[in-house]
């Protein structure tokens, strides 16, 4: 692990604390272990990261990496994923800058870094560049051996992309700490992987090796803890997702949590294609669980609601009629915690 307790981070954040870019920074401010100093973004330097973003931080926000040396990180990290996964040119000539005054470098893009000529050059012997999107050695194929375990084994899955999935996990996961439960997070992103925890970054593993590399993660704890929430990844709805499928037969969830953003009525990029109805959306996800019988299987169990576009009044409406409507609990864990979700679970 790279990034430690005592590391200062400097977030390079340019347009992703406006555009719903930065999801991946917006977790390392609320979640992370290793303090976030400053945050580097041009278009909102000198602004509230609370009214911006509803996390109440008194972190400042400065338009260029020079300006963030004053706060004196000691480790750049990249929480934007920009269009394509290709930084624009002047972003990595700040990262050039970063690297040439001593700062360490978390890359979480596909694009690798750590061998890049114009970087290498400029690395100290305690300087270090974490690519955290490389696929581990030694992966094999699935064999749906999870299904035995005896913990059990949580699923967030989605309506779309983006939608909640890890931070429903992170906060579930919170609520069972806080209750003494032994719960562990198994990572499937890099954003989980830079918050520390164990696991394998799922979009950077040849399709082959998807499922049994979920399954290694999801065996290596599943004796030792009651309780695996595993990250979630994509959408069976959403035509560029590959991701849904393998984390289902890898990880053998017990419990399945849904998670969706209301008012979306088709997937973001997709506008020809429709969000169907939850009761069918939570019908379509068991039914590929349990693959006509062929597995196990798991139950939708609970609604994560994904409200922080609308008012408080309307977010209860709003969940009131997802729970009428599925006939199942339903909660926003930012507005109303963990608890009703956890409950369904337990």
């Amino acid at each position: 692990m790279y990034l430690q307790p005592h590391s200062r981070i400097a977030l390079l954040m340019h347009e992703g604390l406006q555009r719903g870019t930065g999801k991946t920074g917006l977790a390392m401010v609320r979640y992370g272990r290793s303090p976030v100093v400053v945050i580097i973004d041009h278009q909102s330097a000198g602004r509230s990261l609370a009214d911006l973003t509803g996390i109440h931080q008194t972190i400042p926000i400065v338009d260029s990496v020079a300006a963030a040396f004053a706060y004196q990180p000691d480790v750049l990290v990249l929480g934007i994923a920009p269009s394509g996964g290709t930084l624009p040119e002047p972003w990595f000539q700040e990262l050039e800058q970063a690297v040439t005054a001593g700062l360490s470098l978390v890359n979480p893009l596909h694009t690798p870094l750590a061998q890049h000529p114009d970087l290498i050059p400029h690395l100290r012997s305690d300087q270090w560049i974490w690519d955290v999107r490389q696929e581990p050695p030694g992966l094999t194929v699935g064999s749906g051996k999870a299904s035995h375990l005896p913990c059990k084994r949580i699923l967030a899955v989605g309506t779309d992309m983006a939608v909640g999935k890890m931070s429903t996990n992170l906060e579930l996961h919170r609520a069972c700490r806080d209750r003494g439960l032994k719960s562990k997070v198994i990572a499937t992103g890099q954003t989980n992987l830079m918050l520390g925890d164990d696991g394998i970054p799922l979009d950077a593993i040849r399709v082959d090796y998807a499922s049994g590399a979920i399954e290694q993660a999801v065996m290596a704890y599943g004796y030792d803890y009651d309780l695996l929430f595993i990250e979630g990844q994509g959408s069976l709805l959403n035509p560029a997702s590959t991701a849904t499928l393998p984390l289902l037969r890898g990880s053998q969830p017990t419990h399945l949590i849904l998670v969706h953003r209301p008012g979306q009525t088709h997937i973001s990029n997709c506008p020809d294609i429709k969000i169907p109805p939850l009761p069918q959306v939570i019908t379509l996800y068991e039914q590929v669980a349990a693959a006509g019988g062929a597995f196990a299987g798991a139950k939708v169990v609970g609604i994560a609601l994904n409200t922080g576009h609308l008012s408080p009044t309307a977010a209860a409406e709003v969940m009131n009629a997802t729970e009428q409507d599925t006939g199942l609990p339903c909660a926003d864990l930012f507005r109303n915690g963990a608890d009703k979700l956890l409950a369904a679970i337990l």
